[in-house]
């Protein structure tokens, strides 16, 4: 791979820095070890000089008159002198001919020449020895840095933060070029290759920003009737459904500069540093149009102004916002530059971004249906070895409420389990065993649990099983085990939800029995309770008193709804009185409690049924539905069959009739009415 000079290809990071710093470092060290192993002169007082001068031992004074000392340099005679000989031995001076040997401060360059010639020139009446007299001036580079250098180093410490705090915020990352924006560029050099093909169970909004593309491919289609481009587009979903990698997709399929940044990349502990940062952005993408600029998680700074703000404040993050509303208003509609911005939280964030004109379209990306995940699949079981028995369409059916990320994981995660089992092709029972390990987490096979426990747990996941089985609106049963998983999971149950979105009264009832078939099933049969019912106790909570509070589906209450989809009115004041309070806790109470007595109900007509299956499962610990249908027959209601063979744990799938209606048998749905 070639390299550019000071630069590597890979990171596409200068290392001359690096390497600057190294050398620096490197000869500090040494110039510091060499001012320490170097012999110094031995330092005297100007008694000690005049001595040495009366003793016609001085061969040579120097005066260094900018630092104002002396340097004394014996004769060679002299160094063998008693006097000399011991304490220049001691300091490493013995060998020094040419000295200096001795040196001494003085504090007046003036005082000290009378003295020195007053001193010679009565020597030289006596024909004395001469001695030979130097001035100059010196530049000590080491006591410059012994003086300067601590100063000096926080210097260097300051500059070195301030370009650390301003890295990647332009050329050479100075702190001159902190209000740059840090939009990663994708251009004809590093064009991006993903197109509308690598985006599966997203069919609808590809559609939506296929007008897009089709702009910025012919944008004189639209502009020659007189129809104007949307000029912004913002991607609205949960987590893991794909809103990044359409967005990529869409800049992949126009072929044209494409800007990636995230929301908090504007965010800097500096001030005006966001909205300088924006300007720069609008600036680059108007020069490379057309183009498409990515802002990725905008609610990092699109959250609605004034909320929580103290009064008096300077928000840094506002001043952001409003330099975006600003040169998303500015910029003209023809101009070629399309806005996308993706978020999972569209409810916190400030209506003027919103408004037409700016992001003009919401394009929602839920999670996929039976046929997007099925697609998905397909998209990333392209680069897996799989076997023959693989059926991409049960996985699908086994799947349901999973977002594209969750799908890939579980690829993956079949992919590794295959290969810690030393196979050559991922099988059927690799990806259920990943469809478990993300459904309940790993499991733990190191967690022993005593015989008493693992009872209590077999009896309270039959109770799910149970209760679930004989319920006209309960979700299929796909599998039962208590296998402990996850943190604190001694066992679970897993179901097929149906592909819905409206849930009538019955089935949220028949869902809380379901969820309460454990904690009565351990009350009926052990005559106690235990902590195991947790998680089933905070799921009925909640959807009790959403019934009660937000769907209007209690009768003392009535059709009212206190759910704030905006969430801003409610945040300091209940918007209802205590008296409604007290009668919200008595109805979700009474639900519960309803709900409760019925499953216990139905626990002790079917006490038989859940022996059978508590003690299969203390033999088996797993239990597929085809194992419950053969120990109690088979579910009343007409279901979607998922039989998991017991050998190799493949699926046998009977789900092509998702969608049809469950065909009630006279004699169980009267006993389920009671």
């Amino acid at each position: 791979m070639k390299k550019e000079k000071g630069k590597n290809i890979l990171n596409n990071k200068p290392v001359i820095n690096n390497q600057i710093w190294i050398i620096i470092g490197v000869l500090s060290i040494v110039y510091i070890a060499i001012g320490l192993l170097v012999s110094k002169p031995i330092t005297i007082d100007y008694n000690r000089f005049k001595n040495m001068i009366l003793s016609h031992d001085v061969k040579k004074v120097v005066v260094i008159k900018n630092q104002e000392y002396v340097e004394v340099t014996l004769k060679e005679d002299a160094l063998q002198n008693i006097d000399y000989k011991d304490e220049l031995e001691i300091n490493g001076l013995e060998n020094e001919i040419n000295g200096p040997h001795y040196t001494f401060e003085i504090t007046s360059l003036e005082s000290f020449e009378k003295r020195y010639f007053d001193l010679t020139n009565s020597m030289k009446k006596d024909n004395s020895n001469e001695v030979e007299y130097l001035t100059e001036k010196r530049y000590d580079a080491f006591s410059f840095f012994q003086t300067w250098g601590f100063t000096i180093i926080i210097l260097l410490g300051f500059w070195y933060l301030l370009r650390r705090m301003s890295a990647g915020s332009g050329a050479g990352g100075q702190i001159f070029s902190i209000g740059k924006s840090k939009a990663s560029l994708f251009d004809s050099e590093s064009k991006i290759k993903l197109t509308f093909e690598d985006v599966a169970g997203l069919d609808e909004a590809k559609e939506e920003v296929k007008e897009i593309v089709e702009f910025l491919k012919n944008p004189k289609k639209f502009t020659k009737l007189g129809g104007k481009i949307p000029k912004g587009a913002l991607l609205v979903g949960p987590p893991g459904t794909g809103k990044t990698l359409l967005a990529k997709a869409v800049a992949g399929e126009a072929a044209v500069p494409f800007y990636s940044l995230s929301g908090s990349d504007f965010v800097e502990m500096f001030v005006g540093v966001g909205a300088a940062r924006v300007r720069d952005l609008f600036k680059r993408a108007n020069e490379k149009a057309p183009c498409i600029v990515f802002i990725d998680e905008i609610d990092a700074i699109g959250r609605s102004r004034g909320r929580g703000q103290m009064p008096g404040s300077n928000d840094e993050r506002e001043n952001t916002l409003n330099s975006l509303l600003v040169e998303m208003d500015g910029f003209s509609t023809d101009s070629g530059v399309i806005i996308l911005a993706a978020t999972n939280r569209p409810d916190v964030l400030d209506s003027a971004l919103l408004r037409p004109g700016r992001f003009d379209r919401q394009i929602s990306i839920d999670k996929p249906d039976l046929i997007g995940r099925e697609a998905i699949f397909k998209v990333h079981a392209k680069n897996i070895k799989l076997d023959s028995n693989v059926n991409i369409k049960h996985l699908a059916a086994q799947t349901p409420g999973f977002a594209g990320a969750e799908i890939a994981n579980v690829c993956n995660e079949s992919a590794l389990i295959a290969a810690r089992k030393n196979k050559d092709f991922v099988e059927m029972d690799d990806f259920q065993d990943a469809i478990d390990r993300v459904i309940g987490g790993l499991e733990k096979k190191s967690k022993i649990i005593s015989p008493e426990e693992k009872k209590i747990v077999a009896y309270h996941e039959a109770g799910h099983a149970i209760t679930g089985w004989f319920l006209k609106y309960a979700d299929p049963l796909v599998k039962v085990s208590i296998v402990p998983r996850g943190i604190a999971a001694l066992g679970y149950a897993q179901y097929l939800p149906k592909e819905q979105y409206l849930y009538q009264t019955e089935q949220l009832l028949d869902d809380m029995c379901m969820a309460l078939g454990g904690r009565a099933a351990e009350e009926l049969v052990f005559g106690k309770i235990s902590t195991g019912a947790l998680s089933d106790l905070e799921r009925i909570t909640k959807m009790a008193y959403s019934m009660v509070t937000m769907y209007g589906m209690n009768n003392v209450i009535g059709n009212i709804s206190f759910f704030d989809s905006k969430k801003t009115d409610y945040n300091f004041t209940k918007p209802y009185s205590d008296s409604t309070a007290e009668k919200i806790d008595y109805e979700a109470k009474r639900i519960v409690e309803k709900a409760y007595q019925r499953t216990i109900n139905l626990l002790k007509e079917k006490k038989e049924q859940l022996e059978i299956i508590a003690k299969e499962l203390l033999k088996k610990e797993i239990l597929f539905q085809s194992d419950i249908e053969k120990l109690i027959g088979k579910r009343p209601f007409k279901t979607p069959e998922i039989k998991l063979d017991e050998k190799k744990n493949d699926t046998i799938n009977e789900s092509d009739k998702l969608n049809s209606e469950n065909k009630e048998n006279e004699k169980n749905n009267d006993l389920a009415k009671k």
